[in-house]
């Protein structure tokens, strides 16, 4: 870390001018010092449970490729879950996939709400200035895109999908990159898999996209295992994403 090692947040690219927002809250595999690994082992921390396997790697690409910011987490969801809110039992996870986390067991509620400050808050409260600073810019509402990665195989069961588009209350954006990607016929796809709002994963659009349109991106972990497979999908749902952003602007034109 470069910086303090409670870090919660990278942001870049505010310079850019498109009106979207790229973020990525299971970024990084981070762990503060103090919290002494959770009482983890190499394998654990290397693993799919303390981040989302090539995620942070697309969405940079995603933003330099659409001319759009990128909001990161810096600490590893298994100190916080930034796309969980407090509420949820997996926001502080006691156990992650086949895992057992021993820094996480019995947190009394103080220790709870002290890394929520530290990890969460930080997180969604840069989110939301970028979000705020790129409809300035715009003079509209823009739109967010999160992108995350899922195990091929979770709990010993395969998962065929390899594409997924989750949306939370409002299912326009999501279920327009669907059609464009099915369109195209690359990846297999699905609207709302391997998760979907009622798995509780869409706390982050809820938060942020109340008016504005957006889009959940899961894709499959081997096919962005490593930073050329990560710009390969980038350079693809870039395409896709600005097809289906094209049909929403021409449904807003049209319905003015």
């Amino acid at each position: 870390m470069e910086a303090d090692d409670w870090t919660a947040v990278r942001v870049s690219g505010t310079d850019r001018s498109a009106p979207l927002v790229i973020a990525c809250e299971h970024a990084a595999r981070h762990i503060p010092a103090e919290l002494t690994a959770l009482g983890l082992d190499e394998v654990a921390l290397n693993s799919h449970a303390a981040w989302d396997i090539g995620a942070a790697h697309v969405a940079r690409c995603l933003g330099t490729l659409l001319d759009a910011p990128v909001v990161e987490s810096a600490i590893s969801r298994l100190v916080y879950d930034c796309n969980r809110p407090p509420s949820a039992p997996d926001a502080i996870p006691e156990r992650s996939e086949i895992f057992d986390i021993p820094g996480n067991l019995s947190l009394h509620d103080a220790a709870r709400m002290d890394r929520f400050t530290r990890v969460h808050e930080p997180f969604h409260a840069a989110l939301a200035e970028t979000c705020s600073q790129q409809e300035e810019r715009a003079g509209r509402p823009i739109a967010l895109v999160t992108v995350h990665s899922f195990t091929p195989v979770y709990l010993g069961a395969p998962r065929n999908v390899e594409i997924g588009f989750l949306h939370d209350t409002d299912p326009e954006l999501a279920e327009a990159a669907l059609a464009a990607e099915q369109a195209r016929g690359t990846w297999r796809t699905e609207l709302n898999a391997p998760y979907s709002a009622a798995d509780g994963v869409t706390h982050t659009l809820a938060r942020h996209a109340a008016r504005r349109p957006a889009v959940m991106i899961e894709i499959r972990n081997d096919l962005i295992a490593d930073d050329d497979a990560g710009y390969r999908m980038a350079q693809h749902l870039a395409n896709t994403l600005r097809t289906a952003l094209s049909k929403l602007d021409a449904a807003r034109g049209a319905a003015e």
